[in-house]
């Protein structure tokens, strides 16, 4: 099987979602040619807004090659929703439990058989000060080195400044019409890990590799260069501005410099 069909719930989908989302924002596709014609693929993105998944499937369902995420098997129970999750082929995961690995089988079982699965390697919206990537969970890198398919970077950004991360009362600010940029770029080279043992320090390795990918293509969306540390909300106490700054880990190299060597989970670990 060379590519998954879009299929019934999927264009249900579509044809529910699309509309508002035209009127509510206007649409800057950039890359599309990155986006695999055939074979199985991964695609990793940046998270930096709760619209942003329908902004990214909006513009990865317009290439032809819809993804099938990583989300929280809360979502699969009963309701509307979880009945079009699973129409769509959605892949559940059980957080902290014997039955966490099952969403790697079938995240590596999807690639292979030619479907393109989609992470946000953050696992959570971005706590950064400046709307930035932080630091990744090693989920991507684990699927990437099990199928040695296509890691394609994908960045985004406008949904953020109609629905911020964690808004407060009138943060939320629809009718201002953003644009969304969503920006594919060329695959990740990880061809230097294949055969490799998929050690700790490997993983941590292609996912700054990966994250490393993604920030290079959000500071070309921005036209800004992203911070040179990368920010670790897990090592932090809900820091804000400055201090937050302060306390990202000293450990991440320019975005700049992701083809160097050593470079670069959530809803999707």
């Amino acid at each position: 099987m060379s590519r998954r069909r879009i299929g019934f719930w999927y264009r249900l989908a579509a044809f529910l979602l699309k509309p508002p989302l035209r009127v509510f924002f206007r649409r800057d596709w950039r890359g599309m040619e990155h986006i695999p014609e055939n074979g199985g693929f991964i695609t990793v993105v940046n998270h930096n807004s709760a619209l942003d998944p329908l902004s990214y499937a909006h513009f990865q369902y317009n290439t032809g090659r819809v993804p099938r995420f990583l989300a929280k098997v809360s979502l699969f129970r009963g309701g509307l929703l979880g009945v079009m999750l699973r129409g769509m082929g959605q892949i559940p995961v059980f957080r902290e439990s014997k039955d966490a690995i099952g969403a790697f089988r079938a995240a590596v079982e999807a690639v292979n058989k030619g479907e393109c699965v989609a992470f946000y390697p953050e696992g959570t919206l971005t706590r950064e000060p400046g709307m930035w990537p932080m630091k990744g969970k090693t989920g991507a890198a684990r699927v990437a080195l099990a199928t040695k398919a296509p890691v394609i970077p994908v960045a985004q950004w406008g949904a953020n400044l109609a629905v911020p991360p964690y808004p407060k009362r009138g943060d939320i600010k629809l009718l201002h019409r953003q644009i969304l940029t969503v920006q594919a770029g060329p695959p990740v080279d990880l061809s230097e890990f294949y055969g490799q043992e998929a050690t700790a320090a490997v993983l941590r390795e292609v996912t700054e590799r990966i994250m490393d990918a993604i920030t290079t293509e959000l500071s070309e969306i921005r036209g800004e260069p992203a911070p040179t540390a990368r920010f670790d909300y897990r090592n932090t106490a809900e820091p804000t501005g400055q201090q937050a700054e302060q306390q990202a880990a000293p450990t991440q190299r320019s975005p700049r410099d992701a083809g160097a060597p050593g470079a670069a989970e959530g809803e999707n670990a």
